[in-house]
């Protein structure tokens, strides 16, 4: 990072970022483009979790290069000044690195699919098989991970 002293070294203050984050953005690469694509995830134990749909671009993408960068932020705000050339923006984030990994075994698609919902409601469900074998759940295992805060 090159603004050392805007790094957020506690593991502790990037969990809490990502846990008071509403979106993750995941970036793919797809071929030599790459693809961003902004979702409902959970976090639990240095793990990213996401739902999808069985088929579609992102699905597609992950079966071919599982390697995903990915960035969460909040706190955000604009400041503004007389001068717009002196504006700027408070905010936290956070950007990491790991694999994707599709989970297949059904007990632990219903786990983290509540891992997700928890995230959001505070609460667990009772999925169905059925619900459960109709959408894609898949783990991101997260390898490299940093913060980085503005305050203006």
């Amino acid at each position: 990072m090159r603004r050392k002293e805007k790094e957020i070294k506690e593991q502790s203050e990037i969990e809490a970022i990502i846990n008071s984050s509403l979106v993750c953005r995941l970036g793919l690469s797809d071929g030599n483009m790459p693809y961003i694509v902004p979702l409902c995830f959970g976090f639990k134990e240095r793990s990213i979790y996401i739902h999808s749909s069985l088929k579609g671009r992102k699905i597609d993408i992950l079966k071919i290069n599982p390697n995903v960068c990915f960035e969460f932020d909040s706190d955000i705000e604009v400041k503004e000044t007389d001068n717009p050339c002196n504006w700027g923006m408070k905010f936290k984030s956070v950007i990491g690195f790991g694999k994707a990994v599709f989970i297949d075994d059904i007990e632990e698609k219903k786990e983290a699919l509540n891992i997700i919902m928890q995230q959001y409601s505070g609460n667990s469900f009772d999925f169905s098989d059925n619900v459960v074998n109709g959408v894609a759940v898949i783990r991101i295992d997260i390898e490299e991970i940093t913060g980085k805060w503005s305050a203006l």
